[in-house]
């Protein structure tokens, strides 16, 4: 068996994908995930996924699902500061443009790797 023939086809990884953005959201009745595009137009729910992590970075009921700005800012930049995940998307773009399932697709994976070691520790974070 080759290295190529183990690594999951574009399609399963997307639902691998898919089924953590639902598995680490699954307590945040204001986010449905079901796919990369229209789910996740308001910020809300980067934000959620970020918020599983760092509880404590922010108060998410707080936020707004009309303030798209001000969630896309707030997901990338603490997911940024607290665990060195460089934003790919712009919140301008998202606002304004076409939320593209293939770059929203990136950043998540991105999001995937770099949060994936938090979640074995999250019990030593304040």
């Amino acid at each position: 068996m080759t290295s190529s023939s183990l690594r999951p086809s574009y399609k399963e990884a997307q639902e691998r994908l898919l089924k953590w953005c639902q598995n680490v959201t699954r307590n945040y009745e204001s986010v449905k995930i079901r796919n990369f595009t229209t789910d996740f137009a308001d910020g809300l729910a980067f934000c959620a996924i970020v918020h599983h992590y760092f509880p404590n970075a922010f108060d998410f009921n707080t936020l707004n699902r009309d303030d798209k700005q001000t969630n896309f800012d707030l997901a990338f930049r603490i997911a940024e500061e607290k665990a060195q995940i460089h934003p790919l998307l712009d919140s301008d773009d998202l606002i304004h443009g076409h939320l593209d399932k293939k770059c929203v697709f990136t950043y998540l994976l991105t999001l995937h790797h770099g949060l994936k070691n938090h979640d074995t520790n999250k019990h030593l974070r304040n």
